[in-house]
């Protein structure tokens, strides 16, 4: 099996979860980008709120399982 042949099946198998990922990071970092534009903040909070977007990403999905499980 080829690495292309191994890659188009990752993809197959992921893609709705690789969606939604690019989908959040997209929607994290137009949010951040904007409210800095509109605030005109320093750019290490600029920096924090970027890398805060992993925390954010980690704890919604966490909380969606966990809200998913109690159903």
């Amino acid at each position: 099996m080829s690495i292309v042949d191994r890659i188009s099946d990752h993809v197959q198998e992921h893609r709705s979860g690789m969606v939604t990922d690019l989908v959040f990071a997209l929607v994290w970092v137009t949010i951040v980008e904007v409210f800095f534009n509109f605030v005109d903040g320093p750019q290490w909070a600029y920096y924090m709120f970027m890398l805060a977007g992993i925390v954010a990403y980690f704890g919604f999905f966490w909380s969606l399982k966990m809200a998913r499980a109690q159903q």
